[in-house]
This record gives C-alpha cells, sequence and structure tokens, in this order.
C-alpha cells in the first residue's frame, strides 16, 4: 500500500524527524499537535483555553491538507500537563466537532514538548467516502 507525507504551511512544522500527517490507504495518521503558532513557531499565549484552540485549529488544518476535515477523525487521543483541564478540553472539543465525535482518549502526563499544556494526535478515516 502506499504511503504519502501530508504537509502544510497552516499548521506548525515538525519540530523533529517526522512528519505533520502520514496517509495510508483509507487512514491518516496525523501526528501530535501542540498550541504553536504556525506562522511564528512560538506557543501561543493565554493559558490552556487559547492552547487548546490553537491545538484544534492545527489539526484542523492538517486534516484539510490530507483531503480531510475534523469530522473525518475517528481516534484522538489527548495529552494534558493538568487533568484539571479536562472539562475545558471538552467543552472546547464540544465546539469544534458538535455531534460528529471521535473516540478518544485523556492521558495525564508530566511534561510537553515547548512546555505546551495539551498535544493532540489523530487517526482518519476516509473509508466512508467510498
Amino acid at each position: 500500500m502506499a504511503r504519502k507525507t501530508i504537509q502544510t504551511d497552516q499548521a506548525p512544522a515538525a519540530i523533529g524527524p517526522y512528519a505533520q500527517a502520514v496517509r495510508t490507504g483509507d487512514l491518516v495518521f496525523v501526528s501530535g499537535q501542540i498550541p504553536l503558532d504556525p506562522l511564528t513557531m512560538t506557543l501561543v499565549e493565554g493559558g490552556v483555553d487559547a492552547q487548546t484552540r490553537r491545538v484544534f485549529d492545527n489539526l484542523q488544518a492538517v486534516c484539510q491538507a490530507a483531503g480531510g476535515s475534523l469530522e473525518d477523525i475517528c481516534k484522538m487521543t489527548i495529552y494534558l500537563t493538568d487533568l484539571g483541564h479536562f472539562a475545558t478540553v471538552n467543552g472546547i472539543m464540544a465546539e469544534y466537532f458538535g455531534d460528529v465525535t471521535p473516540a478518544r482518549a485523556a492521558i495525564g502526563v508530566n511534561e510537553l514538548p515547548k512546555s505546551a499544556m495539551v498535544e493532540i494526535e489523530a487517526i482518519l478515516s476516509f473509508a466512508d467516502h467510498g
């Protein structure tokens, strides 16, 4: 099965030896997105609310570069440095996804790259697109 690397300047460039996303068949694996502004490659200010919105905006940009949208995400993993922010992230996620929600795990971690408060990785499926 052919493997295609997904790249967009609408999301932060990879900060290591990995792709923003990789498509293989009907699946797209999106690397963990942290709240970096894609233009400046700096962490956004404004706390967990602003950081979470930036992460979802970055995810959305990568999904669009892959030919899809957030609605195509079938599984997400959210990493939080403080699980006390769980309700805030849930509320923001509901704004972005509405009724079309993916399967999801939320994991508390000690630290994330660039001292981010949140990171999200995702898997998109285009199997239903025929």
